[in-house]
């Protein structure tokens, strides 16, 4: 009885310590757009995106980090600039410590579409970038109705971005 009283209370004071704190986003130090290294990154290409998803998601599951699913296209401000604020001297090594990152190309929304689909995500997105957060253990979206909060990231500050990304570390 008094084991079981025992692990009774050690439960009880475990349940009651406070959760872990979110982590912040690093600050990224520049305070518009306009100071981001140009030229601005292309990081969508052609390829077998669902292969590169699978490999990354192993990789996550390895590595204990989210899977972050990037949606956009080269002529989209919006997702260049994602890609300028994540290559930063600052977020480059939290977004490599916290997240496997996987650029898709989705065209002008022609290609690719399977995947935000596989995801629950029915229709056409609303925009891009699309950023799907993915527990890789389960495979299942995190961050569902919010995938395209920064397809207006031109509207946002570099440091705007840098904590939306940072508020979907696991």
């Amino acid at each position: 009885m008094r084991r079981v009283m025992t692990c009774v209370a050690m439960m009880t004071a475990a349940m009651m310590l406070p959760a872990a704190a979110p982590v912040s986003a690093p600050r990224v130090g520049i305070a518009s757009f306009e100071a981001l290294a140009k030229p601005l990154p292309l990081p969508y290409h052609a390829g077998d995106a669902k292969a590169e998803i699978a490999a990354a998601r192993v990789q996550a599951v390895k590595a204990h980090k989210r899977l972050l699913i990037d949606l956009g296209g080269n002529w989209c401000l919006d997702c260049r600039l994602l890609a300028g604020v994540m290559e930063t001297p600052q977020m480059r090594p939290f977004v490599a410590r916290h997240f496997e990152v996987v650029t898709v190309d989705v065209g002008r929304f022609d290609q690719n579409m399977d995947i935000p689909a596989s995801y629950g995500i029915q229709g056409r997105l609303k925009g891009v970038p699309a950023v799907l957060i993915v527990d890789p253990k389960t495979n299942k979206l995190v961050n569902a109705g919010r995938e395209t909060a920064l397809a207006d990231a031109r509207a946002m500050t570099p440091q705007a971005v840098a904590d939306w990304v940072a508020q979907w570390v696991g």
